[in-house]
């Protein structure tokens, strides 16, 4: 299982380092029981024409070398990614594939990586593979697949632990809507880190000393969040931990929190067919060029920042709250900054 979350883990950041943002599970590709790719991607060279497969594969054992990871790429991408080319998916046609194998010897220093894709034959031919700098202007502008852009932001607040609006991405998604999750607003505190601001929820604060102070002293005097205050800022722990917190770039948050306000609509409750939501530069990764505000000492930073906005905080008590964000499924975002 270790070996599994690892693996699935470089292969998300070799995708992101692709131009890969947006991801779901491949399972919808076929049966529990079928061999099929763990991951569907969008974006990148993929953006306008269709999505990619990526199976990841992770291996610790003495017996393992360069030779046996670069033999598990290829077998699996014959297995499970290869026969999936050219099908249908509910995020679009499966036009390209990866196979990321990643892996070390126990006791020995270093690891071996080994990809396995798609053979692109020549330009244009989308049956075989994505061309090279196939990205469109006009698929650029039309946004990200709603599909998949919420099965992207699903997981990602789940993460957080903003399990209010998996509430509602499930409730929207299913065909049975017969009984709506909570309609109380959903708080996120606001932190300024590694120059950006992050969206938390408060649920994932209960372990951080410092914010269960600032959140107190703030709201202490307002009733209205005294219920919400009560449950996040509860002292489960009284020791300080080295724990990192996941959180959303703040644009990245907004925009997606009023389009499902805007899809939570009564008077529409559909899909659109694209969601217009931003895409950033990886930053944290060493490999990747960080991309941070100029003047910003991102070396002093822990953490590690995607492409649709995730980013998991290593040190978030070095942040500086800045204020709150509140998103109701039928009013949408209201930002407070803290004077």
């Amino acid at each position: 299982m270790f070996a599994a979350r690892v693996g699935g883990g470089a292969t998300d950041l070799y995708m992101n380092a692709l131009g890969y943002a947006w991801r779901a599970n491949a399972i919808c590709l076929s049966s529990a029981l079928d061999p099929h790719a763990d991951f569907i991607y969008d974006g990148g060279n993929a953006n306008g024409h269709g999505v990619v497969l990526a199976e990841a594969r992770g291996s610790f054992s003495d017996s393992t070398t360069a030779a046996t990871i670069r033999n598990a790429s290829q077998n699996k991408y014959l297995r499970q990614v290869k026969p999936y080319l050219g099908k249908a998916s509910p995020y679009g046609d499966v036009i390209h594939g990866y196979c990321v194998a990643f892996g070390s010897a126990l006791q020995t220093p270093g690891a071996f990586l080994g990809v396995s894709e798609t053979k692109v034959t020549r330009a244009g031919d989308l049956k075989r593979g994505v061309p090279p700098n196939a990205i469109s202007q006009g698929a650029l502008d039309e946004g990200v697949p709603a599909p998949i852009a919420l099965a992207t932001h699903r997981s990602n607040f789940f993460l957080m632990g903003g399990n209010r609006v998996v509430q509602w991405i499930d409730w929207l998604r299913n065909a049975d809507r017969s009984v709506p999750p909570d309609t109380n607003p959903v708080v996120f505190l606001r932190l300024r880190y590694a120059g950006r601001n992050f969206l938390i929820s408060t649920p994932a604060l209960w372990w951080l000393d410092p914010f269960r102070n600032w959140w107190a002293e703030f709201y202490d005097n307002s009733r209205q969040w005294r219920p919400i205050l009560r449950s996040a800022l509860r002292p489960h722990a009284t020791r300080r931990t080295n724990l990192g917190c996941f959180a959303m770039e703040e644009t990245a948050g907004i925009a997606f929190l009023k389009a499902l306000t805007g899809m939570l609509d009564p008077r529409s409750l559909r899909f659109p067919s694209n969601l217009r939501l931003p895409e950033f530069a990886p930053a944290g990764f060493g490999t990747i060029n960080d991309d941070v505000s100029e003047g910003t000492p991102s070396g002093d930073y822990n953490y590690a920042f995607f492409r649709d906005g995730l980013a998991l905080l290593g040190d978030p008590q070095r942040g500086r709250p800045v204020g709150v964000l509140e998103w109701s499924p039928k009013d949408g975002v209201i930002s407070k900054d803290w004077q």
